[in-house]
């Protein structure tokens, strides 16, 4: 939502292209944050999207973040399922999430 993300700029390479880096401007917990984001894989017959965390806010709690994001049409009716899978390691146990 636009009160959530505020913007993302590609920082490198090219829109929706594996090695790209887009960087992205957003609120968590009311806080304004940054995350420089590495594209790793795009596969457009399963509506798939990789990207890992490379710089930025998050990487003060976490040894790494990577997130998968699968957009995939409902069965029945119109709409579709979107599924944000996050693979992350605490620096410390003490982070909430």
């Amino acid at each position: 939502t636009p009160g959530k993300i505020q913007g993302c700029d590609l920082h490198e390479g090219d829109w929706g292209k594996v090695g790209s880096i887009i960087t992205w401007n957003f609120v968590h917990d009311g806080k304004a944050m940054v995350s420089k984001d590495r594209i790793e894989a795009v596969e457009p017959e399963k509506n798939l999207i990789k990207m890992t965390v490379i710089e930025g806010d998050l990487l003060k709690e976490y040894k790494s973040f990577a997130f998968m994001i699968q957009a995939t049409p409902k069965n029945e009716g119109s709409g579709t399922i979107v599924h944000w899978h996050l693979d992350y390691e605490k620096i410390s146990e003490e982070i909430a999430h």
